[in-house]
């Protein structure tokens, strides 16, 4: 894993333009503190730092095919690799190295763009094609790794976060109001649409070719979708059998490494899934890691401690307070790079360190099954309120809704009107494509009434809807209601908050990379496949998981109720004797400054957020939103971040200009 940079039609010197790539990867060294390199000609600047994890001795970017015509730098993995090398060596290509990253560049160098099609992996990759003076970009399927650039008069710049770009010379970035609406929507911009204007990412599934005539972006994947009539597995025990080929596979793939690996157990079913499945391919001491809280209402420790147990894991546990995530959190902005409406990134960059802290690299996740399996709430409660639709008069239906959300303190005692005011916003549109997110949607949009009236005016006429709209309406005609929502979850909120916020970015900030078996392209591929109620059966979410593990997990962890992360957000960001930073964020002069946010509104929310013991979740939501995005403004736009000094920009390992190699 690691970080990349560069430029393209650039001008300046040499030493000059190596000095903007050492402060550019300076910026992300987090992502790569092993090594690092630099490739520079007279078009182009390619610069890596390095987290050895595959071919340690020999693996160092930038790295080149036999003739120095084509040079690449990477970020990410490929699993397959090692097949894919013995079918270039079959075809006469020779290797250097036994790293994953030369792998790439001689498949480029074969197969042209069509070679993304081959990998299986995590990646974001810029290579430098000397034959045709341009540069290709590309971003894995589902967006785990990022990649954004921007253009500054006639140079095109990139990186692997967006931080890097603030070291490029004169470079100015500027909170996007439009972006803003989208996050307050959505909870992320839809892509490539960042937080800031005039910086985007490439499109998860995309490459770009950048030359003298441009920029290109095409894409070469999206999320399968299936008609009901044209699912491939109806029966449960046929997709259980093909499943379990998959996954272990997928599993198998992603234990290869030349360092250990360890993995998350939260104590909910994905984690221990992929804990059972570890365990049967390599019997070898497992290290696992956990997060707890003090709070007792999120804490989920005694699962933990059951997986652990079961699967006889070497387990570390880390319990966190609401000190610990408030202190936390003005860094978790910072790596995040993007408005936050909840504050459960923070513990889950906890929990990155406590794994670093133990001289781990790598730690396997179970992030995915919840979007491709139907685990999420958000499905079923889209389930109960077509049900509810049919009869929206009945004084029984709506109840069902209650079972979602226990941990939710306005759901304990909500009678039949109470629910009607939460959840019936616009119930009658079965029909709507979006249907299953109308809800959260619009409730997720009242953060927009906290904006200042400046910035309301900027987005006069805008409806974040309209582009989703545009987008998304046609791709998801035909289809059922469920593959309609889990094509919204993971293109929309999976690929831009969740894989961003909770996965990369907290896990990279101390050095950790993350792996998603369920998130291998032939699994995403297998699900999509499935006849929905094989997911979602009735109401009983993960079907096919849960009858393909029975007896191979803990019953209590296989049969218990579905349990969301989350993590506190009141007594984090609201307490009285918080980090002085978020009172100076949050205070009248510097919210009139900003120009971001209604003093006044902010000032009323606060208030209600100390003096009432229960507050609503969009209130919470609200709080987050505000704070973060007053953060994100000061550390990018106002540039209040530590200057970076000559003695602590990193050393390049490798330094080619053109083809001299110059190790240090």
């Amino acid at each position: 894993m690691c970080g990349i940079a560069g430029f393209y039609n650039a001008g300046g010197q040499t030493d000059s333009r190596k000095e903007i790539l050492r402060h550019m990867l300076t910026r992300i060294k987090h992502r790569g503190p092993d090594e690092s390199g630099v490739y520079l000609n007279e078009q182009v600047g390619l610069g890596s730092v390095r987290l050895s994890i595959i071919d340690l001795s020999t693996g160092t970017m930038p790295l080149c095919n036999e003739d120095h015509s084509f040079w690449i730098v990477f970020n990410g993995e490929i699993f397959n690799y090692i097949e894919l090398k013995e079918e270039l060596e079959a075809l006469g290509h020779r290797f250097e190295t036994s790293s994953d990253t030369e792998v790439i560049v001689h498949l480029y160098e074969e197969f042209g763009p069509d070679f993304l099609h081959k990998l299986n992996g995590q990646f974001a990759i810029a290579i430098w094609d000397k034959n045709r003076s341009e540069l290709f970009l590309a971003r894995d399927r589902v967006g785990i790794r990022p990649l954004f650039y921007t253009t500054q008069g006639d140079t095109f710049i990139f990186a692997s976060e967006i931080k890097a770009l603030l070291e490029y010379p004169d470079l100015e970035l500027k909170l996007s109001p439009k972006a803003i609406a989208q996050y307050f929507t959505f909870w992320t911009a839809l892509t490539p649409t960042t937080a800031f204007e005039g910086v985007y990412e490439l499109p998860p599934g995309s490459y770009m070719v950048v030359n003298e005539q441009g920029k290109t972006v095409r894409r070469f994947w999206e999320l399968p979708t299936h008609k009901e009539d044209s699912c491939v597995y109806h029966n449960v025990e046929d997709a259980a059998i093909a499943f379990e080929k998959i996954f272990r596979d997928a599993v198998r793939l992603r234990l290869r490494a030349d360092v250990p690996v360890a993995a998350y157990l939260s104590g909910g079913i994905d984690s221990s899934v992929t804990t059972s499945f570890i365990k049967s391919i390599s019997p070898d001491n497992l290290r696992t890691f956990s997060i707890g809280f003090e709070e007792k209402d999120y804490d989920e420790s005694s699962y933990q401690n059951l997986a652990s147990e079961y699967f006889q894991t070497d387990h570390s546990a880390v319990t966190c307070s609401s000190r610990d995530i408030a202190q936390e959190f003005e860094v978790v902005v910072w790596h995040a790079e993007a408005p936050l409406l909840r504050t459960a990134p923070a513990p889950m960059s906890l929990l990155a360190k406590s794994v670093r802290d133990q001289n781990i690299k790598v730690v396997i996740t179970g992030e995915g099954a919840d979007e491709l399996l139907g685990g999420y709430n958000i499905f079923k409660e889209t389930k109960i309120r077509r049900f509810w639709a049919k009869d929206p008069n009945s004084k029984f239906r709506s109840l069902l809704l209650k079972k979602l959300y226990p941990y939710l303190p306005q759901m304990k005692n909500a009678n039949n009107n109470v629910l009607k005011m939460f959840f019936g916003y616009r119930l009658g549109e079965t029909e709507h494509p979006f249907y299953s997110h109308l809800l959260r949607w619009n409730n997720t949009g009242r953060i927009r009434n906290y904006l200042s009236q400046s910035f309301k005016e900027v987005c006069e006429g805008y409806d974040p809807m309209d582009d989703i709209q545009s987008h998304y309406q046609s791709k998801l005609e035909g289809l059922d209601s469920l593959a309609k929502a889990q094509r919204l979850e993971v293109d929309i909120f999976m690929s831009g908050y969740l894989l961003s916020s909770q996965g990369d970015r907290m896990a990279m900030a101390h050095s950790v990379e993350g792996r998603y078996p369920f998130l291998d392209y032939r699994v995403i591929e297998f699900c999509m496949s499935l006849d929905p109620d094989l997911k979602l059966n009735g109401l009983n979410e993960k079907y096919l998981l849960k009858k393909m593990m029975k007896n191979r997990i803990p019953d209590p962890i296989l049969n218990r109720p579905k349990q969301a992360y989350r993590a506190p957000i009141k007594s984090v960001l609201a307490a009285e004797d918080g980090p002085e930073y978020f009172k100076e964020m949050l205070s009248g002069p510097v919210l009139e400054d900003f120009g971001i946010f209604h003093p006044n509104y902010v000032d009323q929310l606060l208030k209600k957020m100390r003096t009432k013991s229960v507050v609503s979740e969009i209130d919470n939501m609200a709080l987050t939103a505000v704070l973060s995005t007053q953060i994100l403004h000061d550390k990018f736009v106002k540039k209040n971040i530590p200057q970076l000094k000559t003695e602590n920009l990193i050393t390049l390992n490798k330094f080619i200009v053109e083809d001299a190699i110059v190790k240090s």
